[in-house]
Formats: C-alpha cells, sequence, structure tokens
C-alpha cells in the first residue's frame, strides 16, 4: 500500500537514497531536501519499514518530475517501483498535469510504463533550477523520459 510520507519517514527515505546514489543509480539528496519536499513525497511500507519511495515534484503549469524513486536493495522486481511510479501518474492526473517526465539512469523501466525517451533539451528551462545544484551539472549523464497524460473525465 503507497502512503504520503510523514516527518517521521524522512531519515528512512535518506537512507534509500543514500544506498542507490552510492551505487551512481541516483542522484544524492540531503537529508535537509527532504524535509522540505516531504510533501511531495510517498512510499511503500512494509511490517513497519520502509522498503520504497518517491516524489512527484511540480515544475510548473502543467509538467511535473518523478524524482527519488527508490526500492530497498532485495526488493526489486515485486513492482514496488512500478506501483509508485503509476501512482505519482495517477496523483499528476488528479492535479492537472498534462506532462510528467523523469531523469533516470535506467530509462528502459520508465518505457516499460510508457514513458518515451526524449532529448533532454526539449524540456522547460525552468526544470533545471534544481539541476544547476546538481554536482553533476552542466554534464548530466541521466536520460529523459516523458509521459504526455490526458485528463480523466467523469
Amino acid at each position: 500500500m503507497i502512503r504520503s510520507a510523514k516527518i517521521s519517514d524522512a531519515k528512512e527515505i535518506l537512507r534509500l537514497v543514500r544506498f542507490w546514489a552510492d551505487k551512481w543509480r541516483l542522484l544524492p539528496r540531503s537529508l535537509n531536501d527532504i524535509y522540505e519536499r516531504i510533501r511531495d513525497f510517498f512510499i511503500v511500507e512494509r511490517e513497519g519499514r520502509i522498503i520504497g519511495a518517491v516524489s512527484l515534484a511540480v515544475v510548473w503549469e502543467d509538467i511535473a518530475e518523478v524524482r527519488s524513486l527508490v526500492v530497498e536493495d532485495g526488493h526489486e522486481g515485486q513492482g514496488i517501483g512500478r506501483e509508485l511510479v503509476e501512482h505519482c501518474v495517477e496523483t499528476a492526473r488528479v492535479l492537472g498535469v498534462k506532462q510528467l517526465f523523469a531523469l533516470t539512469y535506467v530509462p528502459k523501466f520508465f518505457v516499460k510504463l510508457g514513458f518515451n525517451e526524449i532529448d533532454k533539451q526539449t524540456l522547460p528551462h525552468k526544470i533545471w533550477s534544481d539541476c544547476v545544484r546538481c554536482h553533476r551539472f552542466p554534464d548530466c549523464d541521466e536520460s529523459a523520459v516523458l509521459i504526455l497524460l490526458e485528463e480523466k473525465k467523469g
């Protein structure tokens, strides 16, 4: 079951992010950043332990980003990441977002979920506000993926 993150989840989210960031599979986030954006996070918890997390960040009028998608080591391949991304897609639709993107080292995962690989340069300049603070900027080696969303009727 997916739920919205609480402040008390921040350190566990950081633990997961750091694990994958240390393996160069994800960009690092600070604990401060997670606290500031805790309302953007959704988590999967089993037996009192967070085993997956994702952030949905609204970037501009009609575009949002899937960020910091993490699944605890040993729990991959169980559909947790897919469920988290699908939750982001549905939440974005409810918010009226028209485009949802991710910058990722694993574009094939997102393509399986209906995203398309795109040239990063086609994304609006507004999305680069976080990028300029990244230690890999301007030599970002992530791939960009995008899905166009249609608002559900009724």
